[in-house]
């Protein structure tokens, strides 16, 4: 199979889809990865590192996407890229189909099979594609919000670990999963006070228990939020339903009742945010203010530290991506069913009852010919 991986081109990020590493293990079995010229050098790998392991480097992303039989990128195409995409083809990426509808009608429209990283699903909730990037946002999420927490960029001025004789910053994070618990190891490390919320009893018994009492666990509920927004100086939100757009659990008038210089952070802003007043931000314009309240939206998180998140990416894809190239996608599918999960797309239906409800279309099994 010939595999392409291109450059990616939404705003500020600079990771890539495949390591030479990756390439490597293709190659060896007997597979072609084409690898735009410059792919890599935003996760310091340069072409020469690809060349070596076995890939054909490529001119432009248009000789990318018009010879790749599966196409492996990192962030879901853009609108330059839709009219690249054709029918048949394979894509593998992150889609987070819930937010974007325009790139769901696109690929139902040009008949595109695509498998998303993020719902790929071998056992209930286990999410294998999802858990490293999920890992780098939940670490970084505190970072984000520690820093724009600092007066110079407009917070109120708190350090999350305090000092004696002064209180702690006060950490909520709504959401106890890879994303959460990521977030609350680096807020307990900073000497926040952290409080994480969960629908999932056993979610928090669990939390409860690794960190010795060193954390506030509560079960998640309109009020209970309302009561923990209020008194936070950092709201993290980190819920997610794979597939389907994440609930708003932190409504506008929540947010009002925070004191100002007081920062959010949806990490669930890219399947749509669990934050009322979230919408997604980029890199280069991290953060916007609504009723005095910084909030932090970034959609591609991870892509800030290429070097860290591709590795810990492709680790975890390439035996999929593997999967994929030596059987296709209907007899990887026949071997291991529970691949079925992760196709959003194909043949101009939507196979995945979470995606179909979200991009408002019928729910059409997948038929596997």
């Amino acid at each position: 199979m010939r595999i392409g991986v291109p450059k990616e081109i939404k705003t500020q990020e600079f990771r890539v889809g495949m390591t030479p590493s990756g390439v490597a293990t293709l190659a060896a079995r007997g597979h072609q990865v084409l690898v735009e010229q410059g792919a890599g050098l935003g996760s310091s790998i340069p072409d020469e590192a690809f060349i070596k392991a076995g890939a054909k480097i490529v001119g432009s992303r248009e000789e990318v996407w018009g010879e790749a039989d599966m196409v492996v990128k990192v962030k879901e195409p853009i609108a330059p890229e839709f009219p690249l995409m054709r029918k048949d083809q394979l894509l593998f990426t992150y889609l987070h189909l819930a937010a974007a509808q325009e790139l769901g009608k696109q690929l139902i429209n040009r008949g595109v099979n695509s498998v998303a990283y993020e719902t790929i699903e071998p056992t209930p909730g286990n999410l294998p594609l999802l858990t490293p990037m999920s890992a780098v946002a939940g670490r970084m999420s505190v970072q984000a919000g520690a820093t724009h927490l600092e007066r110079e960029k407009g917070g109120k001025g708190v350090l999350l670990g305090g000092v004696p004789g002064v209180r702690r910053g006060r950490v909520v994070i709504i959401g106890g999963g890879v994303v959460g618990a990521n977030a609350a190891r680096i807020a307990i490390g900073l000497g926040a006070h952290v409080t994480v919320m969960d629908v999932n009893l056993k979610t928090l018994a669990y939390l409860d228990d690794i960190y010795e009492g060193r954390i506030t666990t509560q079960y998640s509920d309109p009020l209970a939020i309302a009561q923990s927004v209020a008194e936070a100086d950092l709201v993290i939100g980190a819920v997610l339903i794979a597939g389907a757009r994440a609930p708003r659990l932190v409504t506008e008038q929540m947010i009002k009742t925070m004191e100002p210089g007081s920062v959010v952070v949806d990490v669930s802003i890219d399947q749509g945010g669990c934050i009322e007043t979230a919408r997604p931000t980029t890199h280069d314009k991290p953060t916007y203010v609504v009723h005095d309240v910084i909030h932090y939206g970034v959609a591609n998180m991870p892509g800030a530290v290429p070097r860290t998140s591709t590795y810990a990416l492709t680790n975890a894809t390439i035996p999929f991506v593997t999967k994929l190239a030596d059987k296709g996608l209907v007899a990887a599918v026949a071997a291991e069913p529970w691949m079925v999960s992760g196709i959003n797309t194909y043949k101009g239906t939507v196979p995945h009852p979470a995606v179909a409800e979200a991009l408002e279309v019928p729910f059409v099994p997948f038929a596997g010919k």
